[in-house]
């Protein structure tokens, strides 16, 4: 699942397809073992707003990147490359790869949750790894519900665990079980087994199947997330439970957070400690991500009997209660970070970003006036966009506002001088030069 936040910065990269692809959802149903407690109804985008979430598989997601990044000459992909070691000095990094050896002022390490990079620079990953597995099959079948999500607690199929069905694009159907953790994918799949799980959730359809693995999920956070000027991000820095879908969308949000800043700092419009403002931002954001998913899963599987005859209090409650069934956790899907102290709007997504305003936010910051009549300066580097007076209660008001490369709200412009103000806000960063 692909969050909105998300899809806006795809968007602001030029890929616009992956929302177009991906499949929107209309409900979501949800069950106690074979009991409907509930069904939820989304509301449909409206014309030219990004959806609140598209389901679209890696497949795809991975293949529309890559036609953008092969449109970029400056870039080069190097494929089934080892690192062997790094090597730091005042102004490079330097990788040795089995390919030979890469040098650069600096490094990013996006290379999973067994990162080599995390691994070579003696960063720890402490953590937990959930004993259960998780049996994923993709299957395409014609269904009856192909924009219905179902999620199934303690279900008679699978007694004690979970199923979840999620469908997605070109009429194919994911389905995850929670299984224990001795289950083998391969074996489900020749013992017939995992054709009676499907039966048991699809009856007599006729379905065929795509893909199947099985995987241990895990909850980890890198003690650091930058040494000298090697960066982790994505997986190789964190790690949650698959619900939420937080995983993808937070390394997004790595992504989008460290690039404008190394940007800034290659072009000598600000020094290196810009750059530890990576850490200070998206490491609370990914502690926040463990502490959403963690509880879900002990919603979802809790370890002992206490909590699950409460868990099952709750989910049976919710048949007659919404303020019950505000507590039923299958899951909360990513949200946009919140960044610094978050008073006020400064170091928030910039409201309007994902909608109305998400064509106007360019590769540096922008100056947005909402609703605004103060005199702004002209400036070459800082270039003026305007929001409707209508968006101005979500700002906190009128005036003009600062909003950063990755979308957020870096400062109210005082003044009128949208320049002096990206001075002032990068100067604790600005490098000394004769």
């Amino acid at each position: 699942m692909i969050a909105r936040h998300t899809l806006a910065t795809f968007s602001r990269l030029g890929c616009e397809e992956i929302a177009e692809r991906g499949l929107q959802l209309e409900r979501a149903r949800t069950y106690l073992r074979d009991r409907e407690l509930f069904c939820v109804e989304f509301e449909t985008a409206r014309p030219g707003a990004l959806p609140a979430f598209v389901n679209l598989q890696q497949t795809h997601t991975e293949r529309l990147l890559l036609d953008r990044v092969r449109e970029r000459p400056e870039i080069e992909l190097r494929w089934a490359t080892t690192v062997r070691d790094i090597r730091q000095s005042e102004e490079t990094v330097s990788l040795e790869t089995d390919g030979g050896e890469l040098e650069g002022s600096y490094a990013i390490a996006c290379d999973g949750a067994r990162s080599t990079v995390r691994k070579l620079l003696g960063i720890e990953f402490p953590g937990r790894s959930f004993e259960d597995r998780f049996l994923i099959a993709d299957i395409r079948a014609d269904l009856p519900f192909p924009h219905e999500r179902r999620f199934f607690f303690d279900p008679p199929s699978n007694r004690g665990r979970q199923v979840l069905i999620h469908p997605q694009p070109d009429g194919e159907l994911r389905i995850d079980w929670q299984v224990p953790a001795e289950t083998d994918a391969e074996a489900e799949r020749t013992s017939g087994r995992l054709d009676e799980r499907i039966r048991a959730l699809l009856g007599d359809q006729r379905y065929e199947l795509a893909w199947l693995t099985s995987y241990r999920f895990h909850q980890r956070l890198a003690a650091r997330f930058r040494q000298g000027r090697v960066f982790l991000a994505g997986d190789a820095a964190h790690l949650f439970s698959p619900f939420g879908a937080r995983g993808l969308n937070s390394g997004v949000e790595d992504a989008a957070n460290l690039a404008w800043k190394l940007a800034f700092v290659r072009r000598g419009e600000a020094g290196d400690a810009l750059l530890d403002t990576y850490e200070r931002e998206r490491r609370p954001a990914a502690r926040e991500n463990l502490d959403v998913t963690g509880a879900t899963m002990r919603f979802m599987a809790p370890p002992d009997g206490a909590r699950r005859l409460l868990r099952d209090a709750i989910l049976r409650g919710s048949l007659r209660s919404a303020r019950i069934r505000a507590h039923v956790d299958s899951g909360k899907l990513a949200t946009p970070a919140v960044y610094g102290d978050g008073d006020g709007l400064v170091g928030r997504l910039a409201p309007g970003a994902l909608d109305e305003l998400r064509g106007v936010f360019g590769p540096g910051f922008t100056a947005l006036a909402v609703g605004s009549e103060e005199r702004v300066e002209p400036s070459g580097s800082v270039p003026l966009a305007t929001a409707p007076p209508e968006l101005a209660p979500a700002y906190g008001g009128r005036g003009v506002y600062l909003v950063r490369p990755d979308a957020y709200v870096a400062a109210r412009v005082g003044g009128g001088d949208p320049e002096r103000a990206l001075r002032s806000l990068l100067q604790g960063h600005l490098e000394s030069r004769s």
